[in-house]
């Protein structure tokens, strides 16, 4: 079924004025229309992992408030720093930790403290 139709349009991915043959054309190509399809199609994946994301960021938080001792992992998320930091205050005598095998504890009173000081 063909069409006489000849409508002034301008591409909604490029930018580019077009003659579209039909009223529902959008695209000036099949090259555009697929680019303008993948956009959509990352956008949708990225909306429906968002809200996942900020949800588990915030469960840490929260679970992080409440513990007495934590690992280095989690201290550097509480207070912002990196572990190389951390490793520092350690070694100056800042922050008191202890060795449970490999694993490195700090005690939250001794984070308290460093911000009382």
């Amino acid at each position: 079924m063909s069409s006489n139709i000849e409508i002034p349009k301008v591409c909604q991915d490029c930018g580019k004025s077009f003659i579209a043959k039909t009223t529902v054309t959008k695209f000036c190509s099949h090259k555009c229309a697929a680019r303008n399809y993948k956009k959509r199609k990352r956008e949708g994946k990225i909306q429906e992992v968002a809200p996942i994301v900020v949800q588990r960021i915030e469960y840490n938080h929260e679970q992080l408030k409440y513990k007495d001792f934590l690992s280095i992992d989690e201290t550097c998320k509480l207070i912002g720093a990196s572990r190389m930091t951390l490793y520092r205050q350690i070694k100056d005598g800042k922050i008191q930790a202890a060795k449970i095998g490999r694993r490195t504890i700090i005690k939250r009173t001794e984070i308290d403290k460093l911000f009382q000081a």
